[in-house]
């Protein structure tokens, strides 16, 4: 299946999937989370920066905005170290390369991963952004990046902690207006490696939707300082619920899964149970990458919507 066909069907997903919130409602999480470059990465983040894609249709005619929620570090949701100290720079990548260069769609902030043409910057420290909207924009779409594949033109957005040792905990938003958010029509969000938080409820279970294609046979996912809190399962039109290997305190863990031809060219529901007790303020790192060492993209609007298991009829020998 071309990645232009993937498209087709994320266009044609009922309006309740066509959110440009990062996190997505479906996905249950409360929080994207970057720290400062002078942090233990033991407190959930690995590397201190984090990389977002946002798709515009190529037929959009509008302008488009990038909201972010709470972009400052202090208040109500961040995560205090001893005292907040921390900034973090929000930047919005086009052009040519800021999508198509191979730096750009890594899992590490090396190389050339601010490819691209920069748009727009702000450091935020504590601005007064507590609970609150900061916008960058009006965008153009021919702004970005224009990927035939995909259907459209991609911008890239970049959180870099770069200064401090607290967690700076936001979300975004792609919207047609600049003070309020308004979904753009037939538009998605991706990231390659996902830090986020966990809900504090065991009650709670968040998720996130990697797509896989008919070529994919196995997939190798990877997480960071899960504190085996609780247990991370796949869920497929063919797997009722699989175990993965979760992660302890400041270590990866990885485990290998076969696909199944039942499974091609839709999305897998990851999903991240928290353990009875619930470990509180826990941040985890994830991406997941096929038989070939490819990364597989994390889509906000999972393709072909959310999975559901088809338990295959029993048949009797007589």
């Amino acid at each position: 299946m071309t990645k232009k066909l993937l498209f087709t069907i994320l266009i044609s997903l009922p309006t309740m999937l066509r959110s440009q919130q990062v996190p997505a409602a479906e996905e249950n999480i409360p929080f994207l989370v970057t720290f400062g470059n002078q942090s233990n990465v033991s407190w959930g983040d690995d590397d201190f920066s984090q990389t977002f894609f946002f798709l515009v249709p190529e037929n959009c005619k509008s302008s488009i905005y990038i909201r972010v929620f709470d972009p400052d570090i202090s208040g109500q949701h961040d995560e205090m170290k001893t005292a907040f100290n921390t900034t973090t720079r929000f930047s919005v990548y086009g052009g040519a390369g800021s999508f198509s260069n191979p730096d750009a769609k890594g899992i590490d902030p090396v190389g050339n991963y601010k490819s691209g043409t920069l748009l727009s910057t702000k450091v935020f420290k504590d601005e007064k952004y507590d609970n609150d909207w900061y916008t960058f924009g009006p965008f153009f779409p021919n702004q970005g990046e224009l990927d035939k594949n995909f259907g459209g033109y991609i911008f890239k957005v970049i959180a870099d902690g770069i200064g401090g040792d607290d967690g700076n905990l936001y979300k975004y938003f792609m919207s047609t207006f600049t003070d309020k958010n308004s979904a753009v029509e037939g538009g998605n969000a991706f990231t390659y490696e996902y830090t986020f938080r966990l809900h504090d409820s065991p009650k709670q279970v968040s998720h996130i939707y990697p797509y896989v294609d008919s070529k994919v046979t196995s997939v190798k996912q990877n997480n960071f300082d899960g504190d085996m809190d609780g247990s991370i399962r796949i869920v497929s039109k063919d797997k009722p619920g699989i175990n993965v290997t979760l992660s302890g305190e400041n270590e990866w863990a990885n485990s290998e899964h076969k696909i199944t031809p039942a499974e091609h060219n839709s999305s897998l529901d990851i999903q991240f149970v928290k353990s009875p007790k619930g470990i509180q303020r826990n941040n985890i790192v994830m991406s997941i990458r096929n038989q070939y060492g490819e990364l597989l993209p994390f889509y906000s609007v999972p393709i072909g919507g959310i999975p559901k298991f088809k338990a295959r009829p029993v048949v009797k020998k007589h």
